[in-house]
């Protein structure tokens, strides 16, 4: 493709490659070091002029340093005339610090604070997957392309789990219930959810079943499990309410704290999540994990993108 440029930052490089042996292209070179004084420093080691200019790089790792080196790539892209530079984030750094809480209302707005920055360093458009609440799409004054891996995870489950039809698919939480619908409607399978109480952040406390597993097979669907106390508990409650096996799946799996010990002492029978996020040194350690990749989903819409094509195709349909 003509006047296109893929960058990889540090965070996800295995994820970038695969876009971009996707869209038949190399990765532009880019050189990331930090200083002795822990200053990120970004040098873009080809011409960027006048092209359409993708920086890949997830929410993940080190956060704070990952983010701090995608903006000032946008920068040193803008800077160096690039027509136009869109950062595809595959799991969103903050996303869940999206509100104030009702408790305390000296609570940041996280979220919105990395948006203004993101459109300060440069942006011109986002590409990002499962956002944690779809509204941080009003966050920016710049287009936000939300990707879904909703098709994938269908396609997964009708190949990997032979009693499909039959199953229950779980929310672990309130929040959660429109995913869980979405999903279950396009399965035309019932649906039930947890609601749980929570006393402190990561903590949670008491957990209610709202819905029938009895001798099914019970799929938990969330957008993303960070220490895996909810998804575990939910497992547990799941069992004892009935259900024969259960599934996790998850789009980005943070997996950070006691999350891998949880998974392994749990009843899962597999833990389900995409490539938004490196897996494999994890996977090392914990068998029950597995990957859906969904390179070709991000793949696809920056050919949509870069062509002017629509990218809601991708909203209901996974690229072949």
């Amino acid at each position: 493709m003509p006047n296109i440029k893929i960058f990889s930052g540090s965070s996800h490089r295995e994820l970038s490659h695969k876009i971009a042996d996707r869209l038949g292209m190399e990765l532009g070179k880019v050189v990331t070091k930090k200083f002795s004084n822990q200053e990120t420093c970004v040098e873009i080691g080809e011409s960027v002029r006048g092209e359409d200019v993708y920086i890949v790089q997830s929410g993940c790792g080190e956060i704070n340093d990952n983010l701090m080196e995608l903006l000032i790539m946008i920068n040193a892209c803008k800077i160096a005339s690039a027509s136009r530079v869109t950062a595809v984030i595959p799991c969103f750094p903050y996303a869940r610090q999206d509100k104030k809480d009702k408790v305390g209302s000296r609570a940041p707005i996280s979220a919105k604070l990395v948006a203004n920055m993101l459109s300060v360093s440069g942006a011109d458009h986002i590409i990002t997957m499962d956002l944690h609440a779809s509204q941080i799409q009003g966050f920016f004054d710049i287009p936000v392309d939300n990707l879904y891996a909703e098709p994938a995870v269908l396609k997964w489950i009708k190949e990997n789990i032979t009693e499909w039809k039959t199953c229950t698919i779980v929310s672990p939480d309130a929040g959660g219930a429109k995913r869980v619908t979405s999903i279950a409607d396009r399965l035309n399978v019932d649906f039930a959810l947890i609601h749980k109480e929570r006393k402190r952040a990561n903590e949670v406390d008491r957990m209610v079943l709202v819905g029938d597993v009895t001798d099914r097979v019970a799929i938990l669907v969330d957008d993303m499990a960070d220490t895996c106390g909810t998804i575990c508990h939910a497992a547990d409650k799941l069992i004892s309410a009935g259900a024969t096996k259960v599934y996790a799946i998850l789009t980005h799996g943070i997996f950070s704290g006691p999350a891998i010990s949880r998974i392994n002492n749990a009843c899962f029978e597999a833990v389900v999540v995409t490539n938004t996020i490196p897996q494999e040194e994890k996977m090392k350690t914990c068998p029950k994990i597995q990957v859906i990749d969904i390179s070709m989903i991000l793949a696809e819409a920056i050919r949509r993108t870069h062509n002017g094509e629509s990218v809601s195709y991708l909203f209901s349909h996974v690229p072949l």
